[in-house]
């Protein structure tokens, strides 16, 4: 780790000026332009003589290996990508999307194409890239196996999850950093899937524009992995701490507070961080969003325990410990809203709202009414209360679900009052608590560009 140099704040493009909604299109769009051009030019430049539809299934094939690529590029953490995605945590769920519907070509691709002058080593690299890319695949959507497997089983796949074995499998799979480790292996399985390709595609000799056009998306795709993986530490912005203290909030909830060592991370409040912590077992690098404002010297975040580390937070960090930040990161900002606003929190996910508000030193320009969902006595509760009890134009509601029930769209709009269409809603949580969130607030009338979610989930 080195020591921090000069850094180019990544939150100073939110204080200078916001940027507008619509630029969180641009990347989205960008993948769909990608796509179609593709479609087209391998639909016009066919050989003769190519039949049909093994043609099909080498756009596919090609389809695939671009969508991979993005999703390559869309893990880079570059600037530009936070900037045409709305945040590196969008660009996330983004990488997620292309993988697997590249992945999803992938069978008709297999089905369609068959080349029967195939080379020795091309057939191998195409099972190897498919077989990898798949398991990575279900090893990403297991955290999320209940929005997969339909109801009915979902009954039988909670019987099984705890049966000899699985248990254990489900210790050795589990955890952030197990995962982050096994899916750096992407770009191994991608570039046996381009070779494949190369080697036994059927339409090179026919279209040499085919062929030139699918080595240069394979190759920028591959071009951002190996920046990633041995170029990108050279060009961090990092930043040395270490552990001030840390509080156990709850049975899952911990906030660790770190001391700068060096020159402070220069952050806008809600932004998240690349937090290096270094235990009795090694460092770990996890994304943890800021609940500090700057003024405090300091930088604190709350985490919840999701994995083994974040499990054993209390038991292995100690005071005096090593840390170092990277980032900032995300766009996750008020200041973009318009004058009458939302803002919903569930669980961890007031984390960001923590920020804002200690970061609040005078009457908001806004009115705010925030809306925060746990189970029993709320962390924070007397602290966001006291701040909200300073500013007429803030009103805090903290909701106790095993009181009150789960929070709903009616409740929230209800006591909103007025337009729907002039609300900003800013949300963070668990992500069924978004989605239901995100679907009642659009069909009662909130515009899709003013509900702002911030995204914990990374896997």
């Amino acid at each position: 780790m080195r020591r921090a140099g000069q850094q180019r704040a990544a939150g100073a493009v939110l204080t200078r000026r916001p940027p507008r909604l619509a630029a969180r299109e641009v990347g989205p769009a960008t993948i769909v332009l990608l796509v179609v051009a593709v479609a087209v030019l391998w639909l016009i430049a066919r050989p003769a003589g190519e039949p049909a539809g093994r043609h099909v299934g080498q756009l596919l094939g090609a389809e695939s290996v671009l969508l991979l690529s993005v999703a390559l590029v869309l893990i880079s953490t570059l600037p530009w990508v936070e900037e045409w995605f709305d945040g590196i945590d969008r660009a996330a769920v983004w990488h997620r999307r292309a993988a697997i519907t590249g992945l999803v070509l992938l069978a008709p691709h297999i089905l369609l194409s068959s080349n029967p002058d195939g080379t020795a080593l091309g057939g191998p690299l195409g099972v190897l890239g498919a077989l990898g890319m798949l398991g990575l695949a279900l090893w990403a959507i297991l955290p999320r196996w209940q929005s997969v497997v339909p109801r009915p089983l979902r009954g039988l796949v909670l019987a099984a999850r705890d049966a000899p074995g699985i248990r254990e499998a489900r210790r050795i799979l589990g955890g952030y950093e197990r995962w982050r480790a096994l899916h750096r292996t992407t770009g191994v399985f991608v570039a046996a899937g381009f070779a494949h390709g190369v080697l036994d595609g059927t339409p090179w000799e026919g279209a040499p524009v085919l062929r030139w056009s699918y080595v240069a998306i394979g190759a920028v795709g591959l071009g951002f992995y190996v920046y990633r993986e041995l170029l990108a530490r050279f060009f961090l912005s990092l930043h040395d701490y270490e552990v001030d203290s840390v509080r156990r909030l709850d049975a899952d909830l911990t906030e660790i507070v770190l001391r700068p060592l060096g020159r402070h991370v220069d952050y806008v409040p809600g932004q998240f961080a690349m937090v290096y912590l270094e235990g009795k077992d090694g460092w770990h690098r996890h994304p943890f969003t800021i609940t500090s404002a700057p003024h405090e010297g300091v930088v604190r975040v709350t985490v919840k325990a999701l994995g083994d580390y974040t499990a054993r937070l209390g038991e292995v960090l100690e005071p005096g410990m090593p840390a170092v930040i990277g980032g900032p990161h995300g766009r996750f900002n008020h200041e973009r809203g318009t004058d009458r606003q939302l803002w919903i929190a569930g669980g961890v996910g007031v984390a960001p709202f923590l920020s804002w508000l200690r970061a609040l030193d005078g009457e908001p320009a806004r009115r705010v009414d925030f809306f925060y969902t746990a189970d029993g006595e709320a962390p924070f509760a007397d602290e966001i209360r006291a701040i909200a009890a300073r500013f007429p134009s803030l009103e805090a509601h903290l909701v106790d679900t095993g009181v009150e029930g789960r929070l709903t769209t009616e409740r929230v709009l209800a006591v909103a009052g007025g337009r729907p269409a002039e609300l900003s809603v800013f949300m963070c949580g668990p992500q069924g608590m978004l989605r239901t969130f995100q679907t009642g607030l659009r069909a009662a009338g909130v515009p899709a560009r003013r509900i702002h979610r911030e995204y914990f989930d990374w896997r």
